[in-house]
């Protein structure tokens, strides 16, 4: 009969966990920009996990995101910050530093549609979105029980023309001050948000909506595609600005009709589409992998 030993290992030797940070830039495309980050952050002690850059030749600007391990770093946060700084304006860039040692906290608008409300806390559940998911926020009560299954607090703000205005107010005072909100999902929320709304979440604003081609506007959308005889149906989430559905596009998909699909098949699809969007541009905003600009998005893999 054999035993083994267990050696504690000195605390000092064992390396620590790593600690990584994501640093966004943009600006003027011009040499020395990749160097000049490089060598910042290893002069910091500072380790590049990955680099991904990118160049709009028309608009002549540069795009990048590193990701660095800061666990070895000899100096701080406010020298490294104060380095970004000088860097950036030198190159005349502009920068988005998120150290990653919080979950981002959201909150979910819905109506009555829940299947993108499912998908949502569903994959979060999984461990698939990196947040915290802080409040749902409704103007019907239908979908409390789904809130209740996820222990997720619920809230109905009932809105009508003359209450929109205070109800708004109330919910931003909800996100913004109760609840410390980083992103508002619309999840198939069936009210035009204010551009007081989406100015006080400038590019932290994602909406969900299907994509026809033609366009169909306005109700049962999805009917009007099938009398038409739609061939491509699907679904578009970008970022919600002043301008309603104009916002920056962040992810979209299609998928293929034929004469043989009814227009439950159309709804059927759509929502399979909304849903999976929804999710893979949600997970690109947490994890840090978008820069807008002109009202387009850069999104890093």
């Amino acid at each position: 009969m054999s035993s083994s030993a267990n050696t504690a290992r000195d605390p000092e030797e064992e390396p620590e966990p790593s600690k990584i940070a994501v640093l966004r830039i943009h600006g003027p495309d011009r040499k020395g920009i990749v160097a000049a980050f490089s060598q910042l952050l290893y002069g910091h002690g500072c380790g590049i996990v990955t680099a991904e850059q990118s160049t709009d030749r028309a608009a002549n600007l540069f795009f990048q995101r590193i990701v660095f391990d800061y666990s070895s770093m000899h100096t701080d946060r406010i020298a490294i910050e104060f380095g970004i700084k000088e860097v950036c304006e030198r190159f005349k860039m502009t920068n988005l530093l998120d150290w990653r040692d919080s979950k981002k906290r959201i909150a979910i608008m819905v109506s009555k549609y829940d299947h993108c409300l499912w998908e949502l806390l569903l994959r979060h559940r999984a461990g698939e979105l990196d947040c915290d998911i802080s409040v749902i926020i409704s103007n019907h009560e239908d979908l409390r029980p789904v809130a209740d299954t996820f222990d997720i607090p619920y809230h109905v703000f009932k809105v009508t023309k003359d209450t929109k205005k205070q109800v708004e107010e109330d919910e931003l005072k909800m996100l913004k001050v109760d609840h410390n909100v980083d992103l508002v999902i619309l999840a198939r929320y069936m009210q035009i948000i204010s551009d007081v709304f989406c100015n006080a979440f400038n590019h932290k604003v994602i909406n969900i909506h299907h994509s026809f081609l033609p366009a169909f506007v306005g109700g049962k959308p999805y009917h009007r595609a099938h009398e038409r005889g739609v061939k491509l149906i699907g679904a578009t989430a970008h970022y919600a600005t002043a301008d309603l559905d104009e916002g920056p596009i962040i992810e979209q998909d299609i998928t293929r009709i034929s004469h043989r699909n009814e227009v439950n098949d159309l709804i059927r699809k759509g929502r399979l589409l909304e849903k999976n969007v929804l999710v893979t541009a949600v997970k690109a905003h947490l994890e840090d992998r978008i820069i807008v600009y002109n009202n387009k998005c850069i999104i890093f893999d």
